[in-house]
Parts: structure tokens; sequence; C-alpha cells
């Protein structure tokens, strides 16, 4: 097992039952955390059938099962377990997964990691009430972080000012080596505004 994560005996006896009524040889199950190491982060278990795992992922072959592991979610799921629990309905399989929430995120992780992880741990919880939410597209070869105002920030004027200005100077305090962002509909470009 991946010294990550522990499949208790009862969890692979039920997903290698509910892999066998799929009957689709060599399927398998993969396991993968969205927007892992912000407070939104959701631990999900999916079937995988061949083919449909990411070249990357972390196989594990257990003795009933086969289990991917998607390779960014990996640190997240440090001491995770996957517990079935039987009861007279049937029983639940649950994922315990306690730092799938916390930041794995240091000064030597990636600048796009570590530019993610700001945007959903500080700035998007500020962002939410109003609908908002900012994504990062892509880094640039300057280090520029090409950023997406969603949401509710769209096409207002007055993104430019309130968010982009504290977006970047957020970004740029915490993450110094950042040359600067960008945004992806990029405002300064007045050509097809009216007036």
């Amino acid at each position: 097992m991946s010294e990550n994560i522990q499949i208790t005996d009862s969890a692979q006896d039920y997903l290698a039952e509910l892999l066998s009524k799929q009957n689709v040889e060599g399927i398998a199950v993969r396991i993968f955390i969205t927007q892992p190491g912000t407070p939104y982060a959701e631990t999900c278990l999916a079937y995988c059938r061949p083919g449909e795992e990411e070249p990357s992922d972390e196989k594990v072959a257990l003795e009933k099962i086969t289990v991917y592991l998607d390779k960014n979610s990996l640190p997240f799921l440090e001491e995770a377990v996957v517990d079935f629990n039987a009861d007279r309905m049937g029983g639940q399989l649950t994922i315990k997964a306690p730092n799938a929430k916390m930041p794995k995120v240091n000064a030597d992780s990636p600048l796009e990691d570590r530019v993610n992880y700001i945007l959903y741990s500080e700035i998007n919880p500020g962002l939410a009430a109003h609908g908002g939410e900012i994504r990062l597209i892509q880094l640039t070869e300057e280090d520029i972080a090409v950023l997406q105002f969603g949401g509710g920030c769209q096409g207002c004027a007055a993104v430019d000012l309130t968010l982009k200005d504290g977006v970047e100077k957020t970004l740029l305090e915490r993450i110094p080596e950042l040359a600067g962002i960008r945004d992806v509909t990029d405002h300064t470009d007045t050509t097809n505004a009216y007036y």
C-alpha cells in the first residue's frame, strides 16, 4: 500500500464487490482530491476503467483491487483512511483525509502550486460572498500569473481597480518571485469598449 493512504480490509472487500458488479475487465478505483490544500477540498473515489487512469497516477495493487492515486493529490492523501462500516442498512464507505484541506505548500513548491494555494485559501473565500472566483490559467515564462476573474467579477469595470490591485498586492507579497499578474480577459484592452 502506498505509505500515504490506508484502505481497510472491509473497504477493500466492499470495493471489490462493487467493481465486480460493473462487469468490466480490469476495472479499478481511482482516488483524487479536488481543490487539494484548500478549504474546499473534497476527496473523491471513482470507478476507473482501463485507460481512464492518468499516466502519472500511482498504481497500488492490493490483494483484491487495484487503486490509482492521483499524483497531485498524493501529498494531501497522507494519513488518509478509506473504511467501510457495515450496518443494517448495508453500510457506508467513508474516506477520512485529515490533510486534504491542509496546505502542503512551502517555499520549495512549484510557483503554480503556491499561487493556487493563495488564491484558494486567502483570496477566493473573500470573493465567494460576491459570487466571484479567480483561477490561475497559466504562468508565463516571465513568471506572470495569468488569472481568470470569474463569476460576479467578470466584465465589471471596477474589477481593474479593486480586485486586481488587491490580488496582485497579496500575491506579490507572499510570492516575491512572481513578476506580476495579468487578467486573461485583459481589461486594459479597451478597443471593444463603448464610451
